[in-house]
This record gives C-alpha cells, sequence and structure tokens, in this order.
C-alpha cells in the first residue's frame, strides 16, 4: 500500500507484476481501518496498487493528477462528512468509480450514497476478502458501463443535431403553390449521418428553390460539411443568389469546409415557378431525377457540370429549363437508392434498374410512393446485407393550377 503521501513505514507496493494493474484510492483517515483494507485488497486482488489519503483534500489532490480504477471512500473524515465527501470526489472525476465504506451503524448512509452516485457500499466490520473483491470489480464494471452509455448518449445528441441541420422544414413565406415530400435513411453500414442534404426554401417573389447534395464519403466529418452547404445554399436564396453563382459560392464553401483534399460534392438545384409550372434544374456531378405522372415515370437527366471540387474555379453548370404539368412530380435523390448491391453478385441496381423499380410502384400519394420505392429497393439489396449508403428522397409536386405571367 502507497501512503500519498506517506511516511515510510507504511509505504509499500501490495504486489509487483503486470504493467497495468489495477489502481485503488483509499481515502481513510484511521490507521488501523486502513490495515484493514490492506488485508483485504492482498487476499481479494493481489495484483492491485493500493494508494491511501487521510482527507478529501489530498484524494482531490490526488484524482487531479491520476485516475484509479475505483475510490474506497470512507464518509466520515476529517475535512468532509457524510455525502459531502462522496460529491467533492464526483466533482473532480466523476469518471471513476466509488465503493463508499460505513459503520456498522450506518448502512442507510450507504444506501443514500449510492442514490447519489456511489456504485456500491461496504460496511466495515462484515466485509470477507471475496465479498470485497466482487464489489470492487462490479462497481468497475458499472462505472464503465455508465460511462459508455454517457457516451452514447452524447454521440445519440450530436447526431440529433446534425440531423436537424442535414434535414430541415422547407421555409415558405406564404403559399408555396408546391408540395414537398422527403425522405431521409442513414445506411446500415455505419452509425453516423453521412453528408447526404437537402433544403426547400421560398423567395420573395414565389418562387421556390430546391436542393438535393451528396458530399463523398461517410461519417461526421461529411455531415457537418453537407450541414455548411445547405446552411449556405439557404443563405444563398434568401440573398437572391442563383444560378451559376450560387454553385460557385457553394464550391468555395466546400473547399473551405472539407476535411480532405479530395473530398468533393454533388448537387442538383432547382428554381420552380408555380405561376407558370416552369422548373429550372442545375445539375453538378448529381444523378438524373424522376418525372413522375399519372400515366408514366421517365428518367430526366439535365445537362451538368462536374461535381463540386472537381474542378475548383473552372466548371461550368448549364441550365435545363422545362415545364412541367399538372399532376407530374419531380423525384430527386441520391446515389444510395440505386448503388446497392443486388442478389448474390456485384450487380447493382442502377439507374436503369431504379427506373424500372418507379415505374412497377402503383400510382400513390407522394408519401406511398417513396415508402414503397425505397422499402422494395431496400428488399432488392438485402441479400447482400441491405443498402449500405444514406439515401436522401426528395418529391415536389404542384399544388393548383395557375398559369398567371412570372414576376421574376
Amino acid at each position: 500500500m502507497n501512503f500519498w503521501p506517506g511516511p515510510p513505514d507504511v509505504t509499500g507496493t501490495v504486489a509487483a507484476g503486470r504493467a497495468r494493474r489495477p489502481m485503488l484510492l483509499l481515502v481513510e483517515d484511521d490507521r488501523g481501518d486502513a490495515l484493514l483494507v490492506r488485508e483485504l485488497v492482498a487476499d481479494a486482488a493481489p495484483d492491485a496498487e493500493l494508494t491511501w489519503v487521510r482527507s478529501v483534500a489530498q484524494a482531490c489532490e490526488y484524482l487531479a493528477a491520476d485516475t484509479p480504477d475505483c475510490v474506497l471512500l470512507d464518509l466520515h473524515l476529517p475535512d468532509a462528512r457524510g455525502l459531502e465527501a462522496l460529491q467533492r470526489i464526483r466533482a473532480v472525476k466523476d469518471a471513476v468509480a466509488v465503493v463508499v465504506l460505513t459503520g456498522l451503524d450506518q448502512e442507510q448512509v450507504g444506501s443514500d450514497a449510492m442514490s447519489a452516485g456511489a456504485q456500491d457500499y461496504l460496511v466495515k466490520g462484515r466485509v470477507e476478502p471475496e465479498l470485497f473483491g466482487r464489489a470492487v470489480r462490479y462497481a468497475i464494471q458499472r462505472k464503465q458501463a455508465e460511462q459508455v452509455a454517457i457516451e452514447r448518449q452524447a454521440r445519440v445528441r450530436e447526431n440529433a443535431r446534425l440531423e436537424r441541420g442535414l434535414l430541415p422544414t422547407p421555409l415558405f413565406r406564404g403559399e408555396p403553390g408546391v408540395e414537398v415530400v422527403s425522405r431521409y435513411r442513414p445506411g446500415r453500414a455505419h452509425a453516423l449521418l453521412g453528408g447526404d442534404f437537402y433544403d426547400v426554401v421560398q423567395d420573395a417573389d414565389g418562387a421556390v428553390h430546391a436542393v438535393i447534395g451528396d458530399v463523398s464519403g461517410h461519417g461526421p466529418d461529411e455531415a457537418a460539411t453537407g450541414v455548411a452547404l445547405r446552411l449556405a445554399w439557404r443563405t444563398l436564396v434568401l440573398s437572391g443568389i442563383s444560378g451559376q453563382r450560387q454553385l460557385r459560392i457553394l464550391e468555395d464553401v466546400l473547399l473551405a469546409e472539407r476535411t480532405g483534399r479530395h473530398t468533393f460534392a454533388t448537387v442538383t438545384t432547382l428554381v420552380l415557378r408555380p405561376r407558370t409550372r416552369t422548373v429550372r434544374v442545375q445539375r453538378a456531378g448529381h444523378p438524373g431525377l424522376l418525372l413522375r405522372s399519372e400515366t408514366e415515370v421517365r428518367w430526366l437527366e439535365a445537362p451538368g457540370g462536374p461535381a463540386l471540387g472537381f474542378l475548383p474555379g473552372k466548371a461550368e453548370w448549364p441550365t435545363h429549363e422545362l415545364t412541367v404539368p399538372p399532376g407530374t412530380g419531380l423525384v430527386l435523390f441520391t446515389d444510395g437508392l440505386y448503388e446497392g448491391h443486388i442478389g448474390a453478385g456485384d450487380d447493382r441496381l442502377g439507374e436503369a434498374g431504379l427506373l424500372a423499380l418507379a415505374r412497377e410502384v402503383p400510382a400513390r400519394e407522394p408519401a406511398d410512393f417513396l415508402d414503397e420505392i425505397i422499402a422494395r429497393a431496400e428488399a432488392l439489396a438485402e441479400q447482400r446485407g441491405g443498402l449500405a449508403d444514406d439515401i436522401a428522397v426528395l418529391y415536389l409536386r404542384w399544388t393548383r393550377d395557375t398559369r398567371s405571367e412570372d414576376l421574376r
């Protein structure tokens, strides 16, 4: 047992051995009780290293410099009484397991200590080596499980924040004239959201702007870059910037935010004018889209340019304009929807397969159509573990039949 700092007559190591031995910190002002604990440790955990301090102040100083596996804490100390000692220990290092040592008449205090954050309590004078060793081991395991749960909850909260950034609520200034339905499904192969993103914003003149994009790669860095691109796009739309200039600025944002030189982003932007039922499309390396009417589904591969980040400052992205009749929906998606392996070989669903699949889905409302097409793509890939990439899908269609002159 090491006394920290301690007189020479009680300094010593319980057992020499492994490079990483269990480390126990005993906080006890009574020398006799400390020597009894040393004997318990020697019998129950002979490979452990025990350090002894006599006050909470000394314990806090030790914990500020090192992290033991478990603190054995007496609750009656010269500088702290009862649960105050536990609170001070946890305030310095809450990640360490704590086993409280109580007197014969203080079992209720031990129960209260567990309610306040201790992992277990032991009654002095009633502890056998086997019980002592089991209590310490279980306390360490419970604390480790608690820390894992806390970290998992933190990741869930981080993912929720990323999700709110990637999957926004459409911003409409009034009656948009456009119905919007969206779906997002994280890939099975990774726990965090990827870089897929989308957004829909109505400008002051009534035109509805939409974007869908995909940052290469998966994980928190790509998700953060996707959030940055989406927020930048929304700001540009609200500032009245669209077309070629908008994509150039988005590329500048990508270059500033990406964590790797080879990270790129594919993007499709739309400007829908309900008054004339016209749609302007620009593609930067992104897949085509589906035009879905009550009688047919067809693939639209509008002219486009390279993905953002491929040719910084040099790329051009042509504009394609079309008239979309009433009842026809535009379906935008990221490549995770059709790049899953199907069957036992290396074949993928592909763009042609996705078009064929979409044509088989019965004519339904947009939400039903999206759910069905995703479910069918997932079922085809089930033999290979399901769709591994993120999927973002956006469905837009007119909500009213108007032909008045567009003000833009």
